[in-house]
């Protein structure tokens, strides 16, 4: 653990994290990618809880945009995120790394129910653990889980993998003179509307002083760059920059 700045984290993936460039489903490079990287950390002691949304298989608000019932929309988006929970403890076990799926709803032939002290102690017992199905409650973001459960299981910080090396005040993808923010205040964020992480989780992190690390997930090694506390995309806490 020495040189790590931060022992204990909840890293943060999108669905669409997991798809690569194809336009649906799971990229078994990227997940191998993904799983090599947490083994790196973990082999090291620093204790790794993972929330991981399924927008890559189903996106619950463009189906209720579409005509769906919200809550029923966002409870198939939740199994989305099992399944993506599921294919993400198989690679890292296949790599030797022990792997718990704590799912917020019930179905205990693939998955244990999420229990707080139990996640704990997975966790201090050296295993990775994966949050699935969200919060169990339709309307609410895999972003708010990430937020929530890292302050039930006291995590130093939130990691969020992006596609790009952090924070921008515009699309860098779109815009090449957007200019990218090394740190920025929670406020600063809300103020702007500035799409780190949906509302509602920013400002639980800034009620709890929890910090946000949004960096690029695609380049290799990474996740070990930032948990040293190097320079690694944009850091999101409190006080003014």
């Amino acid at each position: 653990m020495e040189g790590y700045r931060y022992e204990r984290v909840l890293l943060k993936l999108s669905g669409e994290a997991l798809m690569g460039d194809a336009g649906y489903g799971i990229d078994p490079k990227v997940l191998e990618a993904l799983a090599e990287q947490i083994k790196a950390v973990s082999a090291l002691g620093v204790q790794i809880a993972i929330v991981v949304g399924g927008g890559n298989i189903f996106r619950g608000l463009a189906a209720s945009a579409r005509g769906m019932d919200r809550a029923q929309a966002d409870t198939i988006g939740m199994l989305a995120t099992v399944m993506n929970s599921l294919a993400l403890q198989d690679v890292l076990e296949s790599k030797g790394v022990y792997t718990r799926v704590m799912s917020a709803i019930e179905m205990q032939a693939v998955a244990e129910p999420y229990i707080r002290r139990r996640a704990i102690r997975h966790l201090e017992k050296g295993r990775v653990v994966i949050f699935a199905a969200g919060t169990g409650n339709p309307y609410f973001t895999t972003d708010t889980t990430a937020a929530l459960r890292a302050l039930e299981i006291g995590a130093e910080c939130i990691m969020k993998a992006t596609k790009v090396d952090g924070v921008y005040d515009d699309d860098p993808v779109t815009n090449p003179d957007a200019v990218k923010f090394d740190e920025l205040p929670y406020i600063e964020v809300l103020n702007r509307g500035l799409r780190v992480m949906d509302n509602t989780a920013i400002s639980l992190c800034m009620d709890n002083d929890l910090p946000i690390i949004v960096f690029n997930l695609e380049r290799e090694g990474n996740i070990e760059r930032a948990l040293k506390g190097e320079s690694v995309g944009t850091i999101v806490r409190g006080g003014n920059r």
